[in-house]
């Protein structure tokens, strides 16, 4: 028997379970009591189907009226052709955060972008994004939660704003791939933080500091090498005590800057590369006779790096191991270094340079050839920027060609009117 009666708070208190009453004022809209739970649910029919809806269990925030309301709400986009239905149903087997960033990251990062930005995509994503929102669907994500990502990364703004970014083309993705309507990016209208370059330009005395800092380490190297060799000779006449020492002095030299570390920097320096470039330099780029490295691929695409006499010193100077084809050796069989970051330390402290980072000397170089009358254009093919405006940085560093022009015709006429008739 179909029961039909406004659904009040009394009305649904007294249903049994198993009980179903319609409500009298809106057609479909119902309440229905399966073991101690009372709910309140639609049913409409639409494009020839019935379907039904469940609103929500009977409790704060459902109410008879409240439950009520939102069945009108419902049915209005039922008038509309929509089918809530199934759009809730397609909400639910919608992929998370987590699930679809790793679709994300397969098909689109590792698919279309260079092995660095795949991984800079991967970090940001795994580190930082899955522990805040992960478990979210990627449909259910809100500019707030995006902003609240953001505004919680306010001492890092150079990151947050990194992760904005990233996080921009995902949920681009997501609209093209359909997890998202078209227009919907969370990230859109998201402020970013204001950055801060931060550009460190090394003095000639630093530069002079940072080579003795490399030349005690070249010594230090050679040093750990003969104790090494007498390490060896005292093992093999078992000498203990003289093991012992030597073993002492090994540690207090340390060895943690070796040939390969010292190359790598002094390429830096020389050359104004990428870290990225001379770490996975190759032998079989190097043209030793014409002074160039052909890098079949770089930041900016294929590029032909300079390489000066000071630079191919250092390359005649640096160890070749069989079976790795890399300049910069690592620690692991056939691998190029991965990280600098611990030597460099050493380097620094040394040199007394606390605030140096490696990437200033990139800076370094492309600072010296500006201050040196270099013209921008020179510069940036250099360094192989891409666009201008990355060079043009370096512009404040430059003589300006008016003020050497104005000062060599004043010097003229300052010699001609000094000259005694």
């Amino acid at each position: 028997m179909v029961v039909r009666k406004r659904l009040t708070l009394e009305v649904v208190k007294r249903l049994k379970p198993g009980e179903t009453f319609w409500d009298s004022d809106v057609s479909g809209f119902g309440a229905r009591c399966q073991g101690e739970a009372k709910t309140y649910f639609l049913k409409y029919r639409v494009g020839g189907r019935q379907r039904w809806l469940s609103i929500g269990r009977h409790g704060s925030p459902w109410t008879p009226e409240t439950a009520r309301k939102e069945a009108i709400r419902i049915l209005s986009q039922v008038v509309d052709g929509k089918d809530p239905a199934a759009n809730k149903q397609a909400a639910r087997k919608a992929p998370t955060v987590k699930e679809f960033g790793q679709r994300f990251l397969e098909e689109h990062a590792e698919a279309k972008r260079k092995p660095r930005t795949a991984e800079f995509y991967r970090d940001i994503l795994e580190r930082i994004v899955y522990p805040k929102m992960g478990t979210k669907r990627i449909r259910d994500v809100t500019r707030a939660d995006v902003a609240k990502l953001h505004t919680g990364l306010a001492t890092k703004p150079y990151l947050a704003n990194r992760v904005v970014a990233v996080l921009s083309k995902m949920f681009n993705a997501a609209e093209a791939w359909g997890e998202r309507q078209d227009g919907s990016n969370p990230c859109r209208h998201v402020e970013k933080f204001k950055e801060t370059a931060r550009e460190r330009f090394l003095s000639a005395k630093e530069l002079a500091a940072l080579g003795d800092a490399l030349r005690t380490f070249e010594g230090r190297w050679v040093e750990g090498a003969r104790l090494e060799a007498e390490i060896a000779v005292a093992t093999h006449h078992n000498d203990a005590i003289r093991l012992k020492a030597l073993r002492l002095e090994l540690e207090n030299v340390g060895r943690i800057v070796t040939p390969w570390t010292i190359a790598a920097l002094r390429l830096l320096i020389f050359t104004g590369a990428r870290l990225s470039e001379i770490l996975t330099l190759e032998w079989a780029w190097v043209d030793i006779e014409k002074g160039v490295a052909r890098l079949p691929d770089s930041k900016t695409g294929a590029k032909t790096l300079q390489l000066p006499p000071p630079a191919i010193e250092a390359l005649n100077a640096v160890p070749r191991v069989e079976g790795n084809p890399h300049v910069i050796v690592g620690a692991k069989a056939g691998a190029h270094m991965v990280n600098l970051q611990k030597p460099w330390r050493e380097i620094r402290t040394l040199a007394n340079l606390p605030d140096v980072r490696i990437h200033d000397l990139r800076h370094a170089f492309a600072s010296v050839a500006a201050s040196s009358g270099m013209a921008l254009p020179i510069i940036g093919k250099m360094l192989g920027h891409s666009q201008p405006q990355t060079t043009a940085r370096y512009a404040h560093l430059a003589n300006d060609p008016v003020k050497v022009a104005a000062a060599t015709v004043a010097a003229h006429i300052a010699s001609s009117m000094a000259k005694k008739m």
